[in-house]
């Protein structure tokens, strides 16, 4: 038997293109948050990456 089976799992989040007809008004209140905080991790994650090109490019200028 394999632990895995043993433990309680984790419910699904919110997948790209689900259906939302099935979720309530609080809900979908409560998704836009949670997409919204998603979208600023992803765009400070970007700056941070385009940040270390730019520095890497640099350095390579000289």
């Amino acid at each position: 038997m394999d632990l895995d089976d043993l433990t309680p799992k984790k419910p699904k989040g919110h997948e790209i293109g689900q259906d939302l007809s099935k979720l309530s008004e609080a809900e979908l209140k409560a998704l836009i948050g949670t997409l919204q905080g998603e979208i600023g991790r992803i765009e400070a994650m970007l700056a941070t990456k385009v940040s270390s090109r730019s520095a890497a490019e640099a350095a390579f200028k000289s």
